[in-house]
């Protein structure tokens, strides 16, 4: 008699024991997303139910309308669903959306016939008064690229004259530098659907120009940042890297001007802040190192070396794709040097946020070095 319990218990317990592994340990994920009748909702219970009789239907499927299956050898870790940005905590991760774009929607009809953002942006800082040049620069780029006009004097609707402004995204804030409004309004989440980004002056010779040949040249050489080569028997010369060559399609140095070394800016790895051109990959990178109250952004141009991998290889000047550089600088009121605003005074601020951004640089150069070479602290949680 106690032979056939202790038959019975063991059995019992293989059986147990059989059962048991052949579920998967999804009967108690780190996260539970069960849902009753909504499925954005944190707690969904058809999908536990999938995840839980995987085994016992089709192994070779990973999904079932949409909800994965998780195979035996799936671990926990696999499952548990990305952290939601600051603020989104509150919410069901399918509802939350990061990313946005600059392209215009109607306000009628099925959004899913809304045509797709396109493919790339360009963003200009324009004042009415150079509505002629900036429309002969609009015209030399695609279909393919959004448009973001930067108002610096105020007047926007004026520019409707032009078919293309209607498609365009204004915004209107008077008298602030292009850097300014780039990092008010061009926040990596925003720009993020952008291959490339153009951020350019208002009063650059396009007449060589053209957009869709220049993309093609860059995605050749694998420049995350870069800019058109400046003719300077047409417009005005800034640096000598800049300078556009006859002999080549690109280039990443020169060995004219004065540089502490051939391999550091401004005679490698350089590309000014008149015409710059970003991956969306640099620009991220770029974009957080704009500080928000220094407004000219003087010598930032001077380090977007820290935003590529390869800066020697990565960053270059497209000769075959060449502008003039009409004007120079243009800010402020060049009549009265005296007045508040005045042109001199402009500059002025601008060479002094160049200092104040080197000293922040080099202090926190400083700190990172600093906290590298720190030794571990052995002792944290003993």
């Amino acid at each position: 008699m106690k032979l056939n319990q202790i038959l019975v218990v063991l059995s019992a317990a293989a059986l147990g024991f059989f059962v048991g592994v052949s579920f998967p340990a999804q009967l108690a994920p780190k996260v539970f997303p069960w849902s009753f009748g909504d499925a954005n909702s944190t707690f969904g219970g058809s999908d536990v139910l999938l995840r839980f009789w995987a085994p016992l239907g089709n192994c070779n499927s990973s999904t079932v309308e949409g909800a994965p299956i998780l195979k035996p050898n799936v671990t926990l870790e696999k499952t548990v669903e990305p952290a939601k940005p600051k603020g989104a905590q509150r919410l069901p991760p399918k509802i939350v959306v990061q990313e946005s774009d600059l392209h215009l929607r109607r306000l009628w009809g099925n959004p899913r016939g809304d045509t797709a953002p396109r493919k790339y942006l360009l963003v200009l800082t324009v004042g009415y008064n150079e509505k002629d040049n900036v429309n002969a620069t609009v015209h030399k780029f695609s279909d393919n690229f959004d448009v973001m006009l930067f108002h610096y004097d105020g007047r926007t609707t004026e520019w409707d004259e032009f078919e293309w402004s209607k498609r365009a995204v204004h915004v209107s804030a008077r008298k602030q530098a292009k850097w300014w409004y780039a990092k008010r309004f061009m926040h990596p989440s925003i720009v993020a659907p952008y291959e490339y980004i153009f951020l350019w002056d208002q009063d650059l010779g396009v007449e060589t120009f053209d957009a869709e040949e220049y993309i093609k040249i860059v995605k050749k050489y694998g420049l995350g940042i870069s800019q058109p080569g400046m003719d300077i028997t047409r417009g005005v010369k800034t640096y000598d890297i800049n300078v556009r060559r006859n002999d080549t399609e690109i280039h990443t140095s020169t060995s004219v001007g004065k540089c502490n070394g051939v391999h550091d800016p401004p005679c490698s790895a350089f590309v000014e802040v008149m015409a710059p051109v970003f991956t969306r990959e640099a620009w991220t990178c770029v974009w957080h190192m704009i500080q928000n109250d220094l407004v000219h952004a003087w010598g930032i141009d001077w380090n977007f070396w820290r935003c590529v991998d390869e800066p020697q290889k990565q960053i270059g000047v497209v000769d075959a794709q060449y502008l003039a550089h009409h004007v120079g600088f243009t800010l402020g009121d060049d009549v009265n040097a005296t007045i508040e605003g005045s042109r001199r005074q402009v500059r002025l601020r601008a060479s002094a946020e160049f200092g104040i951004f080197k000293g922040r640089l080099h202090n926190a150069d400083k700190a990172q070095a600093a906290a590298l070479l720190a030794p571990p602290n052995v002792g944290a949680g003993s």
